[in-house]
């Protein structure tokens, strides 16, 4: 009987200390989880925050950025966002860390995205050493960002076209079969290795890599000769769309821009039921209806050479849907009108069902829209090109002047170097140059992009 207590007793301690030690570990591993960085499903850019895109020649071409900045301009006219290109042909994570303080840090940002990776791998097979000094580099690079108070966006490198660079090969520089093969693979690894050091580190990732590979996949389904980047490097305006979009979807920001519903109650009045704006003066008339509309915003709508890859995308439908669904109509077809212009005619069913006119070219929105983006158009051919421009001396000096401290006695590239530090005597001034120019068209963006009540008829045609 004692024997059998003991035992009991035991045993009972053995429990208790079971479960004891159970729940300890079970809160351990609860604050280590705790302790782990959430990703971010989202950026928060608000009136007089800064953005900063930093990269390379990609990045340089400022059109993925100018699409980029056509959605906050088009969709927030009420947050006056300034954006800064910070790209520069050629460029690689330790060009980009050695000019990070005066083209990133001392514009205040509160985001930076960081497009690196494509000159980093050296146009060659997967090489340790190369990517060693990558992941050095681009490591302090995001710890000097956040250092400074800013967050750093990790984005992919983008494709590397293998099949256009065959199509294309240059005799006086030829490319091996092998570079040709296996170099997306390499950005494709680099991408997966930021992304990791996204998660870990609690930042937004944006995969510019997998939706230009799929949907070249894809086209060439039907046409082997498909490209959006016919250089093998730097994406065309419809690649650059695509690149836009990632950053907009993976940053958290797509959403529809609106959309009006009008349905007759049983008392036999109107009710608008809108998402994104306010209708104002709803009322019937003899052959339809007509009401006020003040959207919030405006379409996202990019230019001409942009168009094909929107049209890829569905860009409309999926990130600036403008609907317009209208019952209790008569059987029939009816325009509707906006400000006085026909923009289209629509049965009563396909009215009922909601029609989209966020690609609508006619409608006043949309040319407001276009105006909005044929002036940051200007802006990014104009004082944004010479700025990024005037920052290329300053890369060649940075890249000689480091080799001239491991080479203190080599006489050429100290002539060199010298040079080009007295040709970077101007920079500051063309900085304030076109800083000055870059605002003034921006006033002129924010004067257009204002919302204005539109006023919508639809009626009945013969």
């Amino acid at each position: 009987m004692l024997k059998r207590l003991m035992l009991k007793t035991l045993f009972s301690t053995a429990v208790i200390f079971s479960c004891v030690h159970a729940t300890a570990i079970a809160q351990t591993a609860t604050a280590e989880v705790t302790q782990l960085p959430a990703v971010p499903n989202s950026i928060d850019l608000q009136d007089g925050d800064t953005f900063v895109f930093l990269g390379d020649s990609i990045t340089h071409q400022r059109l993925y950025t100018q699409y980029v900045e056509n959605f906050f301009y088009q969709r927030f006219p009420e947050r006056r966002i300034q954006f800064h290109n910070a790209g520069i042909g050629g460029a690689r994570a330790w060009d980009a860390l050695a000019r990070v303080s005066r083209d990133v840090l001392d514009y205040k940002p509160r985001y930076v995205s960081i497009l690196l990776g494509m000159n980093d791998g050296s146009y060659q097979p997967f090489n340790p050493e190369i990517f060693v000094t990558y992941k050095n580099d681009m490591n302090q690079l995001v710890a000097k960002i956040r250092d400074a108070g800013a967050t750093p966006v990790l984005m992919s490198p983008t494709m590397f076209d293998s099949r256009a660079a065959r199509l294309r090969q240059n005799p006086q520089r030829p490319r091996s079969a092998e570079m040709l093969a296996e170099y997306n693979s390499v950005l494709a690894y680099y991408g997966r290795w930021l992304q990791d050091v996204a998660i870990e580190s609690g930042l937004s990732y944006v995969d510019m890599f997998g939706p230009l590979n799929d949907l070249t996949l894809e086209a060439r389904e039907s046409d082997p000769s498909f490209t959006m980047i016919k250089d093998a490097v730097h994406p065309d305006p419809p690649g650059q769309v695509v690149m836009a979009f990632a950053m907009i979807d993976d940053l958290g920001l797509r959403s529809q821009l609106s959309n009006i519903r009008i349905q007759p109650m049983p008392n036999g009045t109107l009710k608008a039921f809108p998402a994104g704006g306010k209708v104002d003066y709803l009322k019937k008339t003899d052959n339809g209806i007509e009401f006020n509309w003040t959207a919030k915003g405006l379409p996202w709508v990019l230019p001409e050479e942009a168009q094909p890859g929107a049209k890829l995308l569905h860009l409309g439908h999926k990130a600036s849907k403008e609907g317009l669904e209208v019952h209790g109509l008569e059987t029939g077809t009816y325009e509707v009108v906006i400000d006085d212009v026909v923009v289209g005619k629509f049965s009563d069913v396909a009215l009922s069902r909601h029609i989209e006119l966020q690609e609508n070219a006619l409608t006043p929105q949309y040319q407001q829209a276009l105006e909005v983006a044929t002036l940051n158009k200007q802006k990014n051919e104009g004082p944004v090109k010479e700025l990024r421009d005037g920052w290329r001396t300053f890369q060649s000096w940075a890249r000689h002047d480091r080799d001239l401290e491991a080479q203190p006695n080599n006489k050429e590239l100290q002539t060199v170097t010298e040079k080009e530090l007295a040709r970077l005597q101007n920079l500051e001034e063309t900085i304030q140059k076109a800083e000055a120019a870059a605002k003034q068209i921006e006033d002129e963006i924010y004067k257009k992009n204002q919302p204005v009540t539109r006023h919508y008829v639809i009626r009945k045609t013969n």
